[in-house]
């Protein structure tokens, strides 16, 4: 495998997943707090490779030393003092066996205990040396990075950050802080103001870890990012109960993956835990890193040589020809209409054979079907596509998400949609499994979307991700997702671009209610030349807005919106009122966009043909008579 990019180039990759406390899981296992967790480096060592070989197992990208504590003070605290190189560089030893060459290694940095303003000696370079003397020696041992971390004075932490200038020998810096639980510092200072002055000494990551939960960084993280400067988030498992004789952490693993995806969504690159947090949470955050794009596996874009006379089966096909929506998207003169077909539950299909029967009789170019959307068990989509095509005669969208196969079973599928004459394909990273039917299913995400589509690409060019050549090509028009409303919409933009440089001949968004979203966002992307179709999903009632505004990441439905649905009421004067918002915002981009990407709640896709009148389609023929709630 291919060596560690320089920790800093990683973080321009995409987000990286830390590893979780180190001294919760020495006192679980028998280390007491009568004893220097940082000296089990010398006396137990098996016991915190072990520690360190779980979380590199359960997905964790950069694993901590264990010398949170190995200053000069703090070992002296326990006789130690004279142990501090042998401490320190036993710590970068062990961490690094357990990393091999696949997971950086950051050695953990600490407090002194001498707070500056209160114990401080007479002279603050006492402090400095201090800390010169503990970095020099991680940084001399080869660690990756160097992390400062759980500093809840900025004095001190300045203080670290000289030393590091003075001796770490240009290895990178994170600079982590502990906030109280009214989102400042002790001393009152903002994140904002952190931020800055953290980064004004030379940080080049900063961060929040320790004292507080997710839900307190979270909000502390929301006023870090977007300053031009990694920001990590490393929260501890809530605060500590006891119970009996021991301190116990209550924040379940489940409830970090949500957060370590919201974190992600907003901005934050570095992830991780701190007291508490264990590789069960790890394992969980794993999934929404690597939904984030930050997983482990990466498909390297392969170059192909194009000879003066091609061979068969090595430039692929062209847009038009791949599929009769391609050659629609190709010409640009008419708008295409996709509408989403959600498969059934259970095995009756035939309610939304009839609804395809009339999406088609209206003139709907082709139906596009989820692939088990929001984690929930349906119908295999592949399934009810081809049912779709041979007793319908309409063409389908596959939906494909890297959450439920393998590297090896999402190659065999693609071959396998090729070889059943699929040529249209979303392809999307999925939704957690957290979110759906069997919150405890395991969730893959050997790829992301960008990664996969690498693979279709590479497929279509007649080569397989190991850079083998097939014998022929397949023939996909590729798909992606995007997001206009972001909350990181910078970071959304570069996804997209990637996307387009991985494979993928045309976008489809997400539903928007707003029209400066989606006029913002087909100006900032035209220079991508991506044909897009604009999501519309109809409003349903207003706590259906509220539910999309308030719960659904990377949609926003504007207030006016909301208060017209609050003022219509509920039921069919809702629906009605949810369609007429779909057809404003339709009949102002139709003339910007390649096509339209229909969502129906509760599979009305009458409601569909209702929007498209904007724009001239028709109810057929015998509709009201055939389609009735």
């Amino acid at each position: 495998m291919a060596a560690l990019s320089p920790f800093l180039d990683r973080l321009h990759q995409g987000p990286l997943l830390f590893d979780g406390g180190m001294g919760t899981e020495l006192y679980k296992r028998g280390v007491f707090i009568n004893r220097n967790f940082d000296a089990t480096n010398l006396s137990d060592p098996e016991l915190v490779l072990d520690i360190h070989r779980q979380y590199v197992q359960a997905g964790a990208q950069a694993i901590e030393t264990n010398t949170f504590g190995a200053n000069r003070v703090k070992l002296g605290q326990a006789g130690l003092a004279d142990r501090i190189e042998a401490i320190n560089r036993a710590g970068v030893e062990l961490a690094r066996q357990a990393a091999g060459d696949q997971v950086y290694v950051a050695g953990a940095v600490g407090p002194t205990g001498l707070v500056v303003g209160v114990t401080l000696p007479a002279d603050p370079a006492v402090i400095q040396e201090v800390f010169a003397e503990q970095i020099g020696f991680l940084a001399s041992a080869g660690v990756d990075v160097i992390c400062l971390e759980t500093f809840s004075y900025l004095e001190e932490i300045h203080l670290a950050l000289e030393a590091c200038r003075q001796v770490a020998g240009g290895v990178p810096v994170m600079a982590q802080m502990a906030f109280a639980e009214d989102g400042r510092l002790i001393d009152g200072t903002t994140p904002e103001q952190m931020v800055e002055r953290l980064v004004g000494w030379g940080a080049q990551v900063v961060g929040a870890n320790c004292a507080q939960g997710p839900a307190t960084l979270h909000e502390v993280a929301r006023r870090m990012v977007g300053r031009g400067v990694p920001v990590s988030i490393q929260p501890n498992a809530g605060y500590p109960r006891r119970v009996g004789e021991r301190f116990l952490y209550m924040a379940t693993p489940d409830y970090f993956s949500v957060y370590a995806m919201r974190l992600l969504k907003m901005g934050v690159t570095i992830v991780g835990g701190c007291c508490g947090t264990t590789p069960e949470h790890v394992a969980k955050m794993a999934g929404s890193v690597r939904m984030a794009g930050g997983g482990r596996l990466h498909v390297e874009a392969t170059e192909v040589v194009r000879p003066e006379a091609p061979e068969p089966g090595v430039i692929p096909w062209p847009m038009e020809e791949k599929s009769p929506l391609g050659r629609k998207l190709s010409q640009q003169k008419e708008l295409a209409v996709s509408v989403e077909v959600n498969p059934p539950a259970d095995l009756d299909d035939s309610r939304m054979l009839e609804g395809v029967r009339m999406l088609k009789a209206a003139g709907v170019d082709v139906v596009n079907i989820p692939d088990n959307a929001r984690a929930s068990v349906r119908l295999s989509n592949l399934s009810l596509g081809l049912r779709i095509k041979q007793e319908v005669g309409m063409d389908v969208i596959l939906h494909v998400t890297c959450r439920d196969r393998n590297l090896l079973a999402m190659q065999s599928d693609l071959l396998g949609y090729h070889l059943l004459g699929v040529r249209n394909l979303v392809i999307i990273t999925g939704d957690p499994p957290k979110v759906g039917d069997y919150p405890d299913a395991t969730a893959v995400y050997d790829l992301d979307s960008i990664g996969l589509l690498r693979v279709a690409s590479g497929f279509n060019r007649g080569i397989d991700p190991s850079g083998r050549s097939l014998k022929g090509v397949t023939c996909f028009l590729l798909g992606a997702g995007v997001e206009p409303a972001a909350v990181d919409y910078d970071r959304e933009l570069r996804r997209l671009e990637a996307k387009k440089m991985a494979g993928a001949d045309f976008v489809m968004t997400q539903p928007v209610y707003d029209l400066q979203v989606i006029e913002r966002f087909l100006a900032d992307t035209a220079y991508l030349g991506l044909p897009i179709l604009v999501g519309l999903l109809p409003l349903a009632s207003y706590a259906n807005a509220e539910f999309l505004h308030n719960e659904v990441p990377g949609m926003t439905v504007p207030e006016p919106i909301r208060e017209r649905m609050r003022l219509v009421g509920k039921g069919p004067k809702a629906r009605a009122e949810g369609v007429k918002i779909a057809q404003e915002i339709l009949a102002a981009v139709v003339d910007k966009v390649s096509g339209v990407y229909l969502m129906t709640p509760f599979s009305r896709y009458e409601a569909a043909i209702e929007i498209l009148e904007v724009v001239g389609y028709k109810r057929p023929k015998g509709w009201q008579e055939v389609w009735r709630e």
